[in-house]
């Protein structure tokens, strides 16, 4: 029987790199792939030789294959039925989850359930506040499997949050909770560390 699964992770703990290479070992056993990712997030995204816009889903890693950004407005399961209705792809492979919308999550649980196909969502957890994104939430209260893909703070523990950093190293707590950007705009850290460093920020602050 098909699962929505939920695979969450902080930046930096291979969680691309882990969804291209599930895609791999689908397609190597003959298996259709169908790989989304949310529109929002354009930092691979490439022009190809016809000056087309091509969305890609790319690991720190090297890995990266092309695959169907979908809008906030777009409804999975309709495109999903359009697009895969003969045959039906095999399994369906999401990046980056986090920015799906609630709704979306609905529409995969419903693919999930009524066409027996397997779901694989791959994301972060929450944001640089530590709250959890709208999809995220919505993966905890529907998947049938969600487990963590573990990476580790500078210090050697288990990192847990998703530091947003300015220009100057510091880190940030206030603003839009979507903010795109790479390994200098974002730092994985444990919970300890990151409190401690905006301790160490606020102290530096009023001695200035």
């Amino acid at each position: 029987m098909a699962k929505l699964y939920f695979k969450f992770g902080a930046m930096g703990s291979s969680k691309s790199a882990q969804a291209l290479m599930t895609k791999f070992n689908y397609e190597e056993k003959g298996k259709s792939v169908w790989l989304i990712k949310p529109a929002i997030d354009t930092r691979d995204d490439k022009y190809d030789k016809n000056g087309k816009l091509q969305t890609v889903v790319r690991s720190r890693i090297g890995l990266s294959s092309p695959a169907e950004a979908l809008g906030k407005d777009a409804d999975i399961a309709e495109i999903f039925l359009k697009y895969n209705s003969t045959p039906p792809a095999d399994v369906i492979i999401c990046d980056e989850c986090q920015f799906l919308t609630e709704e979306q999550v609905d529409q995969l649980r419903y693919i999930v359930d009524n066409y027996d196909i397997p779901v694989l969502c791959f994301g972060l957890r929450a944001d640089f506040q530590t709250k959890l994104f709208p999809g995220s939430r919505r993966l905890f209260e529907l998947a049938d499997s969600i487990s963590e893909i573990k990476s580790i703070c500078k210090c050697g523990r288990k990192a847990t949050v998703n530091a947003r950093i300015d220009e100057k190293g510091r880190i940030v707590t206030k603003g839009e909770q979507v903010f795109l950007g790479g390994n200098d705009s974002y730092r994985a850290m444990c919970h300890k560390c990151w409190m401690e460093k905006q301790k160490e920020q606020e102290i530096q602050a009023g001695e200035k």
